[in-house]
């Protein structure tokens, strides 16, 4: 079965003062019906640029390239590079989705939640009638597990709590019934025990509506929790890619091994080890890979040109000359 959402050689690059950059460089990925991918790395590696490339909503001036096939049951394919500004509006919402990072800045503070939710709807359908589409909105809060709906619909965001303004992003995203959907660290700033219940919500609806999820976060410990497949970035570039559970067993990428060396854990004696340096400057990439300067695996070969995406397993991938 083809996958809902293949991306070939996606690229971003974006004007700057000293030239063009590319925050998303040459990324290939596919997700499946009812899977769930997640994309991680440090601030600043193109997590959150990937996911706008896909939604359409690049920055002013921004380029992009390559190709992001979208694809359902019920529609033809469509290539999300090449769709023009119309074609996007018609698919976001309808077939496509964006959880964003912070439900605060993301909601409307002057509209109430049912209203909010109402519009995602009637977008993309003007006609539905008064009575189905409050029907729709309430059902849309319930599944996302909001509770008294008919209230909640009423208040304002600033009314909710955190953890109930990010159940409401869900309903709002999933209201007009999409198949894929982009999750970009939901689960930022809540508490631990908000978080679990964030995270459990959305695999349930993953599950029931055979959601194909793109969830993006820094945190290892929730993509172990929510992913099938795991790809991690760094400097745009994704570096390492595979099954979740091979990928965080059996790292063979030195940047993997160092976010799990720098990653909490319960064992009252681990140490954490934190990556040396910084994620460097798009505009000043040091020559061949990138993590080079960070990387205590570092041998002369590594300077000489970036490294191509190798087997280190069936179905893993590492961009790196030590995998054989």
């Amino acid at each position: 079965m083809a996958p809902r959402l293949d991306v070939r050689g996606l690229s971003v690059e974006l004007p700057t003062l000293g030239g063009w950059i590319r925050p998303v460089h040459d990324v290939s990925l596919s997700l499946a019906v009812g899977e769930s991918l997640g994309i991680v790395g440090e601030s600043g590696s193109g997590k959150t640029m990937l996911a706008l490339a896909l939604m359409g909503l690049m920055p002013h001036g921004a380029r992009r390239s390559g190709e992001a096939w979208l694809e359902d049951a019920t529609a033809d394919r469509t290539n999300l590079i090449a769709a023009s500004g119309e074609e996007l509006r018609s698919l976001r919402g309808r077939r496509i989705a964006m959880i964003f990072q912070e439900p605060m800045t993301a909601l409307n503070p002057v509209l109430r939640i049912g209203a909010q939710i109402e519009e995602a709807i009637c977008v993309h359908e003007p006609r539905i009638a008064a009575a189905d589409l409050k029907r729709r909105v309430l059902d849309s809060l319930e599944r996302a597990a909001v509770p008294d709906p008919p209230l909640r619909a009423r208040q304002y965001p600033h009314q909710l709590s955190g953890g109930l303004r990010q159940r409401v992003m869900i309903a709002m995203a999933l209201a007009a019934g999409p198949g894929a959907l982009i999750a970009d660290e939901p689960t930022t700033a809540l508490d631990v025990t908000v978080q679990k219940q964030i995270l459990d919500l959305l695999e349930r609806l993953r599950k029931e509506l055979q959601l194909s999820l793109l969830f993006i976060t820094h945190d290892l410990g929730v993509v172990a929790q929510v992913a099938d497949r795991v790809a991690v970035m760094y400097a745009g570039r994704i570096v390492e890619q595979g099954p979740v559970a091979e990928v965080l067993r059996r790292p063979r990428h030195p940047y993997t091994e160092g976010l799990l060396r720098a990653a909490p854990r319960l064992k009252r004696a681990a140490k954490l080890v934190p990556i040396p340096g910084a994620v460097p400057q798009l505009s000043a990439l040091p020559p061949g890979c990138a993590f080079a300067p960070r990387c205590s695996h570092r041998v002369a070969e590594c300077d000489a040109a970036m490294p191509a995406l190798r087997s280190a397993a069936p179905d893993h991938l590492a961009r790196c000359i030590l995998v054989p």
